[in-house]
């Protein structure tokens, strides 16, 4: 076992850890945070991103103990004072989900883009989250949300 102390949503937990635990376990299993989703166990989906140090990443290509001494913010940490950010907000009025699974990590990898680049174009916010599966193929309206988040529209491409 391996101690290790994390701050998680504002909160600081140490624990003592199996060394080959990964992150996305760790938040889910351990903290019951199950707003992380786990959709491959790859890294290919995203489902799973968080900020870590304020960084994306996939949690579960990352270990628990490597968080160590780190912070990390998941979904479940971006309301304040139970209100929704923008982008959580653009989500639900943009309809930039339809089941729901992939929805976490695209907000996060998002609000990642966001905040190296707060207005965007179309074509970065695709470029953006493409290492983010969405299996109901609902990425116009994710664009939307995330365009809307920052204060841009999306121009409808128009085809002859």
């Amino acid at each position: 076992m391996t101690h290790i102390k994390v701050k998680v949503d504002g909160t600081t937990y140490e624990d003592d850890v199996e060394p080959r635990l990964l992150l996305a376990h760790y938040l889910r299993d351990r903290l019951g945070l199950t707003g992380t989703t786990i959709g491959c166990d790859t890294s290919n989906c995203g489902a799973c991103t968080v900020a870590l140090d304020g960084a994306s990443v996939k949690s579960c290509s990352v270990l628990a103990v490597q968080a160590d001494g780190s912070e990390v913010t998941t979904v479940q940490g971006l309301a304040e004072n139970g209100e929704w950010t923008a982008l959580q907000r653009a989500f639900h009025e943009q309809h930039g989900l339809q089941c729901g699974y992939c929805t976490p990590g695209m907000i996060m990898a998002a609000r990642d883009l966001l905040t190296e680049n707060p207005h965007p174009a179309p074509h970065e916010v695709r470029h953006a989250l493409e290492g983010n599966l969405c299996r109901c193929t609902g990425y116009q309206n994710i664009v939307r949300a995330v365009l809307a988040a920052s204060g841009e529209q999306l121009v409808e491409e128009v085809t002859a």
